[in-house]
């Protein structure tokens, strides 16, 4: 039977080390998005109830849907319409949206930048996190502030009627450019991958 190999791993001058361990003041940056995300949460709750409550003809909840979600109408709303369920449902989407790309700059950004989390093997391990870095993370965050933008696009295209022309043009072309922003990071990491491939 072979005796295990010592380890190889060297520790390092005070100095360096030092400069190593402050990747660790940015613990408390993802601890404060955990709690932004427990905000998220409970803000997605409310509306849904809001939704459910109003439903059933509570003219309360009703009259805060239509508040939170900005919707005008020239005559008196009483009662749910497809237009408020479709912004309200749209809001949801928008809220477990952001959710998703918090989690990804909470778990990825700590996998790469803080320590690893030893998640091999764990049946809940996310697929994209197995070979995450730098990289990969800014290309998927990317992918998911258009998702975030498109959704907040098509609320407003559906609401049209209550903004000004200038707040749909400038919604449009901030859209296109976070598509082309991400067209772009996503080239460059294709050209960086190609030029400097994983040596295995």
């Amino acid at each position: 039977m072979a005796a295990n190999k010592p380890s190889t791993r060297t520790s390092l001058r005070p100095i360096p080390n030092f400069i190593f361990a402050s990747r660790w003041l940015q613990l408390p940056l993802y601890i404060g998005l955990i709690a932004a995300q427990g905000v998220y949460v409970f803000h997605f709750w409310v509306e849904l109830v809001h939704l459910l409550e109003a439903a059933f003809g509570s003219q309360t909840a009703l009259q805060a849907l239509i508040s939170s979600i900005g919707y005008k109408s020239d005559v008196q709303i009483t009662a749910l319409n497809e237009t408020i369920i479709m912004l309200v449902v749209l809001a949801l989407i928008d809220v477990v949206m952001i959710s998703n790309l918090l989690i990804m700059v909470i778990v990825g950004g700590y996998e790469t930048f803080v320590s690893r989390m030893d998640l091999d093997g764990h049946p809940d391990q996310p697929e994209w996190l197995s070979h995450v870095n730098a990289s990969v993370l800014k290309v998927k965050l990317a992918t998911a502030i258009i998702g975030i933008s498109s959704i907040h696009l098509l609320k407003t295209f559906i609401n049209a009627a209550n903004y000004d022309v200038k707040v749909l043009m400038w919604q449009t072309i901030i859209h296109v450019v976070f598509l082309l922003s991400a067209l772009a990071i996503a080239y460059t990491d294709k050209l960086l991958t190609s030029t400097h491939p994983n040596k295995h």
